[in-house]
This record gives structure tokens, sequence and C-alpha cells, in this order.
């Protein structure tokens, strides 16, 4: 490396270096680590902030799971205080006192303090290591989500709302989905330059697509008010038709039309239809569970396996057509194929 007039030759021509010649000789090198790794942001496939994405998205759905449990044993208030643990800091609550309700609700917060503090480490990777100032945006989104999510649950507690439980559970899902994206964003697969000019049949997938996506998250809303509240059991049942309806229509598009399928691919269609029949068992052993006499003669952890299961699918169904959208957006989109790297941009750092 070569420095000349307290500037690096080579590389940074234009970064001004504010150190007097005494210091320079020792903090120059140390600066320019600093400089480099700072500014080192890459258009193209990066691994680690890959990885970074799907561990925090992966969490997520943990967390999703462990706020079903919660619901569903109706463990949302067994601690009565909030950010403490019966006055303890919540880090520090004594384990061997984690019994009962107080063992699905104190593990849903410290796994949501996990899960924001991804979720920080996710935005400050992406700010490092990614040049996309729209990725940049959807990692500050994500930061902001957390943090309203940990108010939300918070709020939940101290003001013994049930607006706040509802409102808290639909973030989830949105947050969720957001982060999937980010995954997807950061893939290998998103800088393939697969696009193609769009048709009007791809137009009208895409339009199926984007509808199934917003209908699944209104399902989910609905059964979010359901689980909660016990009404609008015909909202969610109509939309249950919609979605399964819709599902159908979209998979059945893709598969049946060979250049989509080959573009976009066969694992996710075929994905979101096992989810979709996934769920509607769940959905029907839900319902005799608990909105008939006969759930009565089901055993507690089995209701309560039944319910959280079909939390835990319906997310997955929302992000796997969420994901689907975008990829279905991506590669039918011929403006991208400009901006897409070659090939070697693909390799791995």
């Amino acid at each position: 490396m070569e420095w000349k007039n307290g500037r690096m030759a080579g590389g940074y021509s234009n970064l001004p270096i504010f150190l007097s010649s005494n210091q320079e000789s020792s903090c120059l090198p140390f600066f320019w680590l600093l400089v480099e790794f700072g500014m080192k942001q890459h258009a193209s496939y990066s691994p680690w902030l890959h990885r970074m994405a799907r561990l925090t998205a992966g969490t997520t759905f943990l967390l999703i799971v462990i706020g079903g449990i919660v619901t569903s044993t109706d463990s949302g208030l067994a601690v009565p205080d909030w950010p403490t643990t019966f006055g303890y800091n919540m880090f520090l609550y004594p384990l061997s006192e984690m019994v009962g309700g107080i063992l699905y609700e104190h593990s849903h917060r410290l796994m949501g303090s996990l899960v924001g503090i991804l979720t920080i480490g996710l935005f400050i990777l992406i700010l490092v290591r990614d040049s996309r100032k729209w990725l940049k945006w959807l990692g500050l989104a994500a930061l902001i989500a957390v943090i309203v999510q940990g108010v939300l649950g918070g709020l939940r507690v101290t003001q013994i709302n049930r607006n706040f439980a509802i409102v808290h559970a639909c973030l989830a899902q949105a947050f969720f989905a957001l982060l999937c994206g980010i995954a997807w964003f950061t893939s290998r697969e998103w800088w393939q330059n697969g696009s193609v000019s769009p048709s009007e049949t791809t137009r009208k997938l895409r339009r199926l697509s984007l509808i199934t996506t917003c209908l699944i998250y209104l399902q989910l809303i609905f059964g979010a008010i359901l689980r909660h509240t016990g009404s609008r059991l015909d909202a969610h049942l109509l939309f249950a038709f919609l979605v399964a309806l819709h599902i159908f229509l979209l998979a059945r598009r893709i598969l049946g039309t060979k250049d989509e399928a080959q573009r976009i691919g066969q694992t996710m269609p075929l994905l979101l239809f096992g989810l979709l029949a996934i769920q509607l068992m769940l959905g029907t052993g839900a319902f005799f569970a608990k909105l008939t006499a006969f759930g009565e003669t089901f055993a507690a952890a089995l209701t309560v396996t039944i319910i959280t299961a079909h939390v835990a699918v319906g997310a997955l169904m929302l992000v796997s057509s969420f994901v689907l959208t975008l990829k279905i957006y991506r590669f039918t989109d011929a403006s991208v194929a400009a901006d897409a790297p070659a090939s070697g941009a693909l390799a791995t750092e």
C-alpha cells in the first residue's frame, strides 16, 4: 500500500486524512482498515448478510410459535408487569420460578429480546455489506417494526387490552414476512439474471400472486381476532375459502406453464399447496377443539398443539406466498436484467 500526501494511492484517492505527520506512520494502516471495512459495500451476493437474514427470520418464526403457545394457554397475563418480570430485571428472573404460564410468557419475552438484538445486527450488517439504498430502508423498517412490537407486547400487559394483543399478532406476521423478504433479497438466487419481458400471462400471474398474499394476510388478521375475542368466525371461514381457491389457481397456473415454472421453480408453489392442505386439516381440528362440545373430550395438550400449529403454518403460508410473489415479479421483469451482475459476481466471498 502506498500513501502520498496524506492520501492512499490506488484507492479512495478522494479521502482526506486528518492526521499529523507524526501520527501518520502509526495510525494510517489502522485507519485504512476501518475505512475499508466501513466503505466496502457490495452490489452482489454477500453470504454472511444472507445468513444473518435467515437466522433472524428463523428466530422470528420460533417467536411466533411461542406466541401461539402463550395465546393458546391463556398465558398472556401470567406476568403482570413489564418490562420487569415480578419486579426482577427481565434477564435476571430465576429459572426455577419459570413454571406454567410464567414459563411461556417469560420465554416469549426473552425470545423477543433475542429477535430485537438480531434485527439490530441485521440492520448494521446491511449498512456495512450492501450498497442498495432501498434494502437499507427495508432494514430500517424491520428495526422500527421490532421496536413497535416490543412496545405493543408491553402495552398488552400494562393496559390489559385485547386490542393490543390483536395488533401485536398481526404485526408479528407482517414483520416475519418482511424478514423473509430481506432474506430473499440477499440470497444468491435474487442476483441471477433470468428476467424476461412481461407478457399478458405473466402480468396476470403477478396479480394473482399478489392477491393471494393479501388474502392470506387478511385471513391471518381474522384468525387473530377469532383467537383473542372468539368472534368473526364467519369472516375467517370466508377468507379460508378464498385463500384455498387462489392458492389452487396460482399453483396450477405456474406449474401448467413451462416457461414460468422453469424460471420461478416448482418448489415454492408445491410448498404453498402442501401447507394449504396441512392448514385445512389443522383448521378443522381447531374448530372442533375450541368451538364444539366434542372438543371438551380433547386433552389440553392436544388442543394447544393443534391451535399453535395452526398459527405457525399460517405464518409459513404467508411468507411462502410473499416470497413466491417477489420471485414472480423479479423473474418476469425485463428491467432487472440489465442491472443484474454477471455470474462471476455471485462467487462466494
